[in-house]
C-alpha cells in the first residue's frame, strides 16, 4: 500500500488540488478558483520532472 501511494501521490495531490479549484469557483470565489486550479499542471510537470531526474 505504501508503494502504491509513493508511486502515485503527485495525481493524488493534483486531483485534490483540481477539486479544491472546482470548490472555490462554485462557491463564488472565481479568482482563486483559478489560481489553485492552475496548480494542477504544474504538480504533474514538477513530479515529472523530479522523476526523470532520479532516473539518471
Amino acid at each position: 500500500m505504501t508503494n502504491f501511494f509513493l508511486k502515485y501521490y503527485p495525481i493524488i495531490l493534483a486531483f485534490l488540488s483540481f477539486l479544491f479549484s472546482v470548490y472555490l469557483w462554485f462557491s463564488g470565489d472565481k479568482l482563486a478558483g483559478i489560481f489553485v486550479g492552475i496548480w494542477v499542471p504544474s504538480i504533474l510537470a514538477l513530479s515529472i520532472s523530479i522523476r526523470q531526474r532520479n532516473q539518471n
